[in-house]
């Protein structure tokens, strides 16, 4: 079955994040101000997904394009999502944020990419085949055509790895799911 095949990779790539950047990307969003997201397309679904989260937790946090997000200030956090790191509106918006003396977290599959070049912390999410590891066929399947469209295998392990981030500051701020329930949304 397909869905196995795309769970595989999945666990592969996730396998691969790097503790690290977990570990500083958890603790930067727990100390930020406020926390502003952008990403286009899919990615942007994704990292609103994360928003909400975050807004369960008490955290701060604002997509960029809304109506109602207020200016970013200096020590606001810019969480940029593009998987390959070469989204102009992305980009723009990460050079903005810079310029305001904002910090920039790039979650990326890129990691030389322009997107990573400003960023201040980034977080790569592998979902580029290794080569090595996997026959021409595998690597075709991975990246597209067959099983998986476009950025799929990135943006659903990014979700993941949100995901995981949230389970984290769960943790680390004490909060439980019952509390977050009394913030989710209700109208």
């Amino acid at each position: 079955m397909h869905y196995r095949k795309i769970l595989q990779k999945i666990t592969d790539i996730t396998d691969r994040i790097n503790p690290e950047e977990f570990a500083k990307f958890v603790q930067t969003v727990k100390d930020a101000p406020r926390i502003y997201v952008v990403g286009a397309g899919r990615s942007g679904l994704v990292a609103k997904a994360f928003a909400m989260r975050l807004v369960h937790l008490g955290i701060k946090v604002f997509a960029v394009g809304e109506t109602v997000t207020p200016a970013l200030r200096e020590g606001d956090i810019l969480l940029a999502v593009s998987g390959s790191g070469r989204t102009a509106l992305v980009i723009e918006t990460a050079k903005a944020a810079k310029a305001l003396k904002g910090k920039v977290i790039a979650i990326t599959s890129n990691p030389d990419s322009p997107l990573a070049q400003l960023a201040d912390l980034v977080v790569v999410i592998p979902s580029k085949a290794r080569p090595k590891q996997y026959s021409h066929y595998e690597v075709g399947e991975l990246m597209g055509s067959s099983l998986t469209p476009l950025g799929t295998l990135f943006e659903v392990s990014t979700l993941i790895f949100f995901e995981a981030c949230v389970a984290e500051l769960m943790r680390q701020l004490g909060v439980r799911e019952e509390e977050m329930r009394k913030v989710h949304a209700n109208i």
